[in-house]
């Protein structure tokens, strides 16, 4: 996901790491926030895969700064893992949100149309967090309050997404 999200930001425009690791906070820090131990060495992998290549600015008032930018094959890279995404991209909700996020750069109507539609065959399937023998729960089949409360707050986000991802479906098949 981190790997995603710097490809993801860079897609836009060059940055450097400081204003990187604020925009990737910004989108995943209430979940995992991003340390400078663990953004720098990922930064160093895509640089050293010949995904992004990092140049050295003089800073305006400070010391110089390290600025970011993909190389082709990095924007080719991001593009592949959006159409192509991992099945815990699909069904991990915030994995699922750091590809949402970046679904917008990939060209074709048909290719995200594709990856939307892998999330909605994931939310079809039943599932639960509370399950008797193989059967999947529902929250009114639950005594406790607080699982109760964990089976109807997802239930009513479940349908709040599928109202949404069968809303841009339509919308993105109407424009293929």
């Amino acid at each position: 996901m981190l790997e995603l999200a710097i490809l993801g930001f860079l897609y836009a425009s060059p940055l450097h790491g400081y204003e990187l690791r604020k925009r990737i906070t910004a989108l995943t820090g209430h979940v995992r926030p991003v340390a400078e131990s663990t953004l720098y060495p990922a930064i160093k992998r895509l640089e050293k895969s010949g995904l992004l290549i990092r140049e050295t600015q003089p800073g305006a008032t400070a010391a110089p700064r390290h600025v970011l930018t993909l190389t082709d094959e990095g924007r080719a890279e991001l593009l592949r893992r959006l159409a192509q995404p991992a099945r815990s991209d699909i069904t991990d909700e915030n994995r699922w949100f750091g590809l949402l996020a970046f679904l917008r750069h990939l060209p074709d109507p048909a290719a995200q149309a594709d990856v939307l539609r892998q999330r909605l065959a994931f939310l079809e399937e039943p599932a639960s967090f509370f399950y008797e023998g193989d059967r999947p729960l529902r929250a009114e089949e639950v005594d406790d309050p607080f699982r109760r409360g964990i089976l109807t707050i997802a239930r009513a986000t479940s349908e709040a997404e599928l109202r949404w991802l069968r809303a841009t479906l339509e919308s993105l098949d109407r424009s293929v």
